[in-house]
């Protein structure tokens, strides 16, 4: 039986889970990255560490690391001009995989990654088309946003299992 946390611990262990997680999403997003010259855009594989974030440790989690450590990402690797839309676009798409995902069913994190997923490619869609003006170019974005939604959810989902079984063990 573990002993109840006082609630200063557990929002001190839950900001730092999140700094942890969001720079893990950072460090990811920077590690590949296949620019798009149409739209000035790049394809990463961040969103993994999006999803073992959100999938893991819920919505909070979620959101910051993958809005923080996203927009983070594309301020240090010189797409600084995205960083605000992708710190809404990413945060959503963390949020809302950690408020759909029960953390105990393999079909509720798969559902979690579609919705979150789709959220993330509808986001960037709009964000290129109406506000960076770019146009039908946006299209051309697409594809790449799917490969970064499935990529992430075979990486991330398998990691995510395995981080929930490790850290219930420990807890226990």
């Amino acid at each position: 039986m573990v002993a109840k946390r006082p609630k200063s611990q557990k929002r001190l262990l839950s900001i730092a889970v999140s700094a942890i997680m969001a720079a893990l999403v950072c460090v990811a997003t920077m590690l590949i990255q296949i620019p798009n010259p149409a739209t000035r855009g790049y394809i990463n594989v961040g969103d993994a560490m999006i999803f073992v974030s959100a999938l893991t440790f819920g919505a909070i989690a979620g959101g910051i690391a993958g809005g923080f450590g996203s927009a983070l990402a594309d301020i240090l690797s010189g797409y600084g001009f995205y960083a605000p839309f992708t710190l809404v676009i990413k945060g959503l798409e963390g949020a809302l995989a950690g408020l759909i995902t029960d953390r105990k069913s393999l079909t509720r994190d798969l559902l979690a990654t579609v919705i979150g997923g789709s959220e993330m490619i509808l986001g960037y869609f709009l964000a290129e088309f109406y506000l960076l003006q770019f146009g039908w170019a946006a299209l051309t974005e697409v594809p790449g946003n799917i490969f970064q939604v499935v990529a992430g959810a075979g990486i991330g989902i398998p990691i995510a299992i395995i981080f929930r079984k490790r850290l219930f063990e420990m807890l226990k």
